[in-house]
């Protein structure tokens, strides 16, 4: 007998700063449910909208064997497709169809994919500090974990406070100077490589803050410290750019976190002008299309380098697991630092151990959700400051 998707639902919950959006399918067979991550924090709403209101009775009925299929379809049902709300809105469902699958099949999502190429996976955690001392102690305080991939930055993005005051009459907004960004920066890899020595993973992420020009000298500049990769260096709208770096430097390159069309990874990965593909498994559909580009990086020497702040949600979180068990292509894994709360709330949560990310083996994606715990926890609804990013002068700029 067929087992059909019999409902589609989003749970919003915040255990912590973040809106987490978890769609949950439910299927004609009893007890049988997945959980996919659709989480775009800042607009939640819309996605929460988008599945129940569009996809949901799209849905209804369909065979959950047919995730390829099911794919394809919703991605063009509206006509027009990949932007970041339906993209979520489908991922949701897309993980929770894998994680149906592996749940009936006996066996876990990676395991569905073709098996494990390691056991755990390398993870980067993120270290920060008003000073350079403050990061390098922040950074010695991970290696005493058993971390040896670390992200460092100065004062979070765009560095530390104002050294140009802002004109009268300026609106506000989260002003940064891209040129004390570079400058303290630069101080700041200078000396956080002197104190934890070479054998230390390091990483930055400049977030896309500085003009393409000042972005190709500044992957000049830190070739010096030896990074693992520079995280987003350039906007998706500047990919043209990247060969003029490339052409300047041998520094690491890490793109993909803002990207939604498969013409945006297909670029960078066919021309070889970054290294690591980090893009937001939901942001781009879920695991079937990530799966296709873990695939995609791997004939062409690249190696993927998942999302994976707090805004990615342990659902999410434990789905880049999977993919990064099973895919040669595989380079690290961005990791926040789960609260006892995201551990309670969502058992089977996966676990770092002396630098190493660790799943469960149990089916599916081997993640659940409390309902309860979740309903206990609302989102809050607030108008984010952060991606209000302006220069010194008051200029709106990208965040």
């Amino acid at each position: 007998m067929t087992t059909t998707i019999e409902r589609v639902e989003v749970i919003l919950t915040q255990p912590g700063h973040v809106r987490l959006a978890i769609v949950k399918v439910t299927t004609s067979e009893p007890g049988l449910y997945g959980l996919g991550c659709a989480t775009f924090t800042q607009r939640i709403h819309a996605v929460a909208a988008a599945v129940e209101r569009h996809l949901a009775p799209f849905l209804i009925g369909r065979d959950v064997a047919r995730i390829e299929d099911t794919w394809q379809q919703a991605m063009v049902h509206g006509y027009w497709r990949n932007g970041p709300v339906l993209n979520n809105a489908i991922s949701g469902v897309d993980q929770a169809l894998w994680d149906i699958k592996g749940k009936q099949a006996g066996m876990p999502v990676h395991d569905l994919l073709g098996g494990k190429c390691r056991q755990g996976a390398h993870v980067y955690v993120h270290a920060d500090g008003p000073t350079p001392a403050d990061v390098a102690d922040s950074v010695q305080g991970y290696i005493d974990q058993g971390f040896r991939y670390v992200r460092i930055q100065l004062g979070g993005y765009g560095g530390t406070a104002l050294s140009v005051p802002e004109p009268k009459g300026a609106p506000d907004g989260a002003y940064f100077d891209p040129a004390s960004y570079r400058r303290d920066t630069l101080e700041m890899m200078e000396h956080v490589r002197h104190h934890v020595g070479a054998e230390i993973e390091l990483v930055h992420d400049v977030h896309e803050r500085l003009t393409p020009s000042d972005a190709v000298t500044f992957a000049k500049d830190v070739e010096a410290f030896r990074l693992f990769f520079l995280e987003d260096l350039l906007a998706p709208e500047d990919l043209e750019w990247f060969e003029r770096v490339r052409s300047q430097t041998s520094t690491p390159l890490a793109m993909g976190e803002l990207f939604n069309h498969p013409l945006e990874w297909r670029t960078v990965t066919e021309r070889r002008l970054v290294d690591f593909l980090r893009m937001h498994v939901s942001q781009m559909g879920g695991i079937t299309p990530a799966r296709k580009v873990a695939d995609l990086a791997h004939s062409f020497g690249l190696r993927t380098a998942w999302h994976g702040p707090s805004d990615t949600s342990p659902v999410g979180h434990a789905a880049n697991l999977h993919l990064d068990l099973w895919s040669p292509a595989f380079g690290v894994q961005e990791w926040y630092q789960p609260s006892a709360l995201d551990y309670e709330m969502f058992p089977g949560l996966p676990v770092v151990e002396d630098g190493y990310l660790y799943g469960n083996d149990k089916p599916g994606l081997g993640i659940d959700i409390d309902e309860e715990l979740a309903a206990a926890h609302p989102v809050r609804d607030v108008v984010e400051q952060w991606t209000q990013a302006r220069l010194p002068d008051g200029s709106p700029v990208r965040p």
